[in-house]
């Protein structure tokens, strides 16, 4: 195990998940929520497939990745070169040029800012999100039509917002996010369908919206005029969420038909982990009630899917889940699952008492 980072860095703005905190300035012994987030994360480096493009899979890796950096001191050294390798852009497709498939890297770059602030290396993103304004402001809103997209791209737009004080930004996401919750949050339910035809709800894409919300609400002032319908949406899909988990702290792929690819899964648990425990650190929750579900996941976790090795397993391949695919096994894994994983890390150490 790598020597605990003993420099302090101060350095002002926004990354993924919330406001900077300085890493810890002396060395002390790893409690075991930032052990187990340290074999998960020195596993996927040592053993990782396809690490050097900058899709959204190792996106959420690397945002993962810094935030177990963040939170345990323990460095690899690996973010900073795949940035430098990827030149800090986004990827592109012509018959797409607003995915937010592609917009999930931006996520990564900023949260490296916290230990690299070059303004410069953001260009790309801030270039993205302004054309995107644009197109928005000409009527186009429909790009993010699926829950995942809201993960992939809402962070980003969300820091860039506030970082530039751009409030075009900000409506923009708005714009974006308003399209996407008409069309697929089911307000009875208290969770998000997987695209405008379907009937299931799916665990990850379920996840990536949660966590998004998450990840906005660390974000915006107090003052910002759509913070409270974004509050509504994540406290509506908590308390969901909270009779829908397992005895055993995971949640199903389909989160409400348990007989469809049964089985425990890591991708959607570990987001909907990082959510709540998200919303108890920073008051959105009620502790007393949301404390015991965030602690039961995070145990189901690293009893049933994280191995001895590191490898974290269970964890839904992109092609499976309700909509097909084989079951999750125990050596199933991916960048996405231990990103992911390591988010809710960072703040399961925050409720853990040692941490």
């Amino acid at each position: 195990m790598s020597a605990r980072w003993s420099l302090v860095l101060s350095v002002g703005g926004l990354v993924a998940g919330g406001l900077l905190a300085a890493p810890p300035a002396t060395a002390a012994p790893l409690c075991s929520v930032e052990q187990n987030m340290v074999s998960a994360d020195q596993y996927w480096v040592a053993n990782g497939t396809d690490t050097a493009s900058n899709n959204w899979e190792n996106s959420a890796f690397h945002v993962g990745n810094l935030a177990m950096v963040r939170t345990t001191g323990v460095t690899n050294h690996v973010t900073l070169p795949w940035a430098d390798a990827n030149m800090y852009q986004l990827a592109t497709d012509p018959n797409q040029p607003f995915r937010a498939d592609d917009d999930a890297v931006g996520e990564a770059y900023l949260a490296l800012q916290f230990f690299h602030p070059i303004p410069a290396n953001l260009q790309a993103l801030r270039d993205r999100i302004a054309a995107e304004d644009a197109s928005v402001q000409q009527g186009h809103n429909q790009y993010w039509n699926n829950p995942d997209a809201l993960n992939f791209a809402m962070p980003s737009f969300a820091q860039i917002g506030v970082l530039d004080d751009s409030q075009a930004d900000l409506e923009t996401m708005h714009t974006l996010f308003e399209f996407t919750r008409t069309h697929l949050f089911n307000q009875f339910v208290g969770l998000w369908r997987d695209n405008a035809s379907g009937t299931t709800f799916p665990s990850r894409g379920n996840g990536q919206a949660f966590a998004a919300l998450a990840k906005v609400l660390a974000t915006l002032p107090a003052t910002d005029p759509h913070r409270a319908e974004y509050t509504q949406v994540f406290q509506r899909m908590a308390f969901t969420l909270l009779l829908l988990q397992r005895n055993d702290g995971f949640w199903n792929v389909d989160l409400t038909n348990p007989f469809d690819h049964p089985g425990p899964e890591t991708s959607g648990t570990a987001l909907f982990t990082y959510g709540l425990a998200w919303g108890v650190d920073n008051h959105v929750l009620p502790a007393w009630l949301y404390t015991p579900a965030v602690r039961r996941a995070w145990n189901g976790m690293v009893t049933t899917a994280l191995q001895p090795s590191g490898l974290l397993g269970f964890v839904q391949g992109q092609a499976t889940g309700p909509t097909g695919g084989a079951p999750v096994t125990a050596t199933d894994t991916a960048a996405y699952g231990v990103g992911y994983f390591l988010l809710a890390g960072q703040q399961v150490a925050q409720l853990t008492p040692g941490c």
